[in-house]
């Protein structure tokens, strides 16, 4: 399993095992999925908005302000982050396949 796997799963498990966790944990794990979430978004070249729609502000909002927000909000949000990194991996291996066909 590689990281960005492995690293989906934590975010799966952490969601459905809100309950245990506390803002200190949900903080953590949202700001380590930005950092995923934004160099992948790079990787394939998708610019984030900046604007209260884009799906890594309401990510940081939760972040930053996770003491404010429901279990059942923090649940949404590291399923969403979960499925982001999962989609912008499924686009990355996608390119590189699509590159690897193209220089042959």
């Amino acid at each position: 399993m590689n990281d960005k796997s492995a690293f989906v799963s934590e975010l799966l498990r952490a969601a459905n095992d809100v309950e245990r966790l506390g803002p200190p944990e949900v903080r953590r794990l949202l700001h380590r999925a930005i950092v995923c979430i934004r160099d992948q978004r790079e990787f394939v070249g998708i610019t984030g908005s900046g604007t209260p729609s884009d799906e890594i502000i309401v990510l940081m909002n939760v972040a930053t302000r996770a003491e404010r927000f429901t279990r059942s909000d923090w649940a949404r949000a590291l399923l969403d982050a979960a499925e982001m990194i999962r989609a912008l991996r499924i686009v990355a291996d996608t390119q590189a396949k699509t590159m690897i066909r193209d220089a042959s």
